[in-house]
């Protein structure tokens, strides 16, 4: 990830062994729950609505991002700027991907607007226009090399940085960072703090339909609520470590880097899981059960099989409130 090449300084050998096999293993990990739902999005018709769009781009991203954490550094020259540049590029993008997703429910919502999708371009023009902004100013105050020689191979390619790049690295990726974190956590109080006055308003009035309704989406919202806490728990030990590395950069901390590798590696893995396997998709998985033959099917735990004839409980807010005003 974006990480990997600022905690590999003054670490032994077998530290660096360490952090390329827990870098490889939390990417790869990203790289197939990402990649799963990519390929969800693009199998299954019926989830080719503007709210999993989002979530689309957002899995598309952190598999890239992955990815180009895996690959390592593929060779000298053009090789080693592209995987460096990438790897930074498509980290970004996720995180702001998960913004678009917040601004489109807190409108949607809370707004009580049903245009979020003409929004659409400027989702693309604020995800990969701040994303390449970023990435170029990256490259200033550093000296592009090879990081982290295990023997006689290079695990990454990206940087060598002094104190001018290390603030600017904080400055193009930690400061979006937690400012993509605040709106989160705002935008996400907003809403479920709305939908608990509904909620409330609902009782008082003994509406039975209107409870149904709001406790289902209070469900997914609920959940949905935890989602900054992905961003926060999977690049609050990089921060940490970004930070103590410009104070002591002489020093590392062996556990902190481990932390700040493995977690951040991560972050695709949890985005998967979390905004990708809501329950369109595992509705439509379990449909695609109910098409195999008989003596497939029963190898399968009969919750599977019956949860595919099951009605939609968990509302996906945004496509459920656009589809109504249509």
């Amino acid at each position: 990830m974006a990480t990997i090449q600022a905690v590999l300084g003054n670490l032994t050998a077998g530290e660096r062994h360490v952090l390329t096999a827990v870098n490889s293993g939390a990417s790869t990990l990203s790289l197939l729950g990402s990649g799963f739902i990519v390929l969800c999005y693009l199998c299954f018709k019926e989830l080719r609505k503007f709210s999993f769009k989002l979530v689309f781009f957002l899995a598309l991203s952190d598999m890239l991002c992955s990815f180009f954490s895996i690959v390592g550094d593929p060779s000298k020259g053009f090789f080693c700027y592209a995987q460096g540049y990438s790897t930074h590029f498509f980290c970004v993008a996720s995180f702001l991907w998960t913004t678009t997703i917040a601004f489109t429910l807190h409108r949607t919502v809370v707004k009580h607007k049903t245009d979020v999708e003409d929004f659409e371009p400027m989702f693309h023009l604020y995800v990969w226009g701040t994303s390449v902004v970023m990435t170029v100013l990256r490259s200033i105050g550093n000296e592009h090399g090879h990081l982290g020689h295990i023997g006689r191979v290079a695990a990454w390619c990206w940087t060598e940085t002094g104190r001018t790049g290390k603030a600017v690295h904080f400055f193009t990726f930690y400061a979006p960072l937690w400012g993509a974190i605040l709106f989160n956590g705002i935008t996400y109080f907003q809403v479920i703090r709305m939908l608990n006055n509904v909620t409330r308003m609902a009782v008082g009035m003994s509406d039975r339909g209107s409870q149904s309704d709001t406790r289902a989406d209070m469900k997914a919202l609920n959940r949905w609520g935890y989602y900054p806490l992905i961003l926060i728990g999977s690049w609050s030990f990089g921060t940490v470590n970004r930070i103590h590395d410009f104070i002591e950069p002489g020093h590392k901390i062996f556990w902190l880097s481990v932390l700040d590798v493995g977690m951040s590696a991560l972050m695709g893995l949890f985005n998967s899981i979390a905004y990708g396997l809501n329950s369109s998709v595992r509705r439509a998985l379990f449909e695609r059960l109910d098409l195999l033959p008989e003596s497939i099917r029963r190898w399968f735990p009969k919750k599977l099989k019956s949860k595919g004839q099951q009605p939609q409980h968990e509302s996906e807010l945004v496509s459920l409130r656009i589809e109504e005003h249509q």
